[in-house]
């Protein structure tokens, strides 16, 4: 089904090192409304979704996984220098006692990313809104990030996933109309 590049989809840049921004990072990477709930939601909904729509859902949840990856490669190039001591001060002290550097799947609180975050509800145009809502928030928790740094290039590549976000929020929204049409097409037998 999927077949890797070894590379970002988009190029992902620091300048400097800045764990709390690693920190803040970390409600993309394993928040309610971030890239690995993302995937899973919309790869899993695409069991119970119109062969019409079904397509969407794999490709826009594959290219979630891109994100994670993004994500994930923004938050060890912020803190791969970090001390000890600059882990503690950004708040990542408990994340550092359990894992090291190593990522984990939390949010920027420390919470654990949970299956709770998924949603299905097994009506196709339910679950779509659902996917609407889920890729705004996404877009504007990016637009947050990017107020919150003043790394230039930190912000190319939030700015590239915000992006991203509008055009799957674009795209759902087409497939709940090609659905609603379907729907209320009239049946002649």
């Amino acid at each position: 089904m999927w077949i890797y590049e070894k590379k970002l989809q988009y190029p992902v840049r620091v300048s400097k090192c800045d764990p709390h921004m690693a920190k803040l990072l970390l409600e993309q990477y394993g928040g309610a409304d971030g890239e690995l709930a993302a995937a899973l939601r919309y790869l899993n909904q695409r069991y119970t979704i119109p062969d019409k729509v079904i397509g969407l859902l794999t490709d826009i949840g594959t290219e979630e996984f891109a994100h994670l990856e993004m994500i994930a490669t923004m938050v060890y190039k912020l803190t791969k220098d970090a001390t000890v001591e600059q882990m503690k001060a950004a708040g990542l002290g408990d994340q550092y006692s359990q894992h090291d550097r190593a990522l984990f799947y939390s949010n920027s609180s420390g919470v654990p990313w949970t299956a709770a975050y998924i949603q299905a509800k097994g009506d196709p145009i339910a679950d779509l809104y659902e996917d609407i809502a889920a890729e705004e928030k996404a877009r504007a928790t990016y637009q947050w990030l990017i107020d919150l740094t003043d790394d230039v290039d930190l912000q190319d590549g939030l700015k590239f996933l915000r992006e991203r976000e509008i055009i799957h929020s674009q795209r759902f929204r087409e497939a709940v109309e090609i659905l609603k049409s379907e729907r209320d097409a009239k049946k002649v037998f």
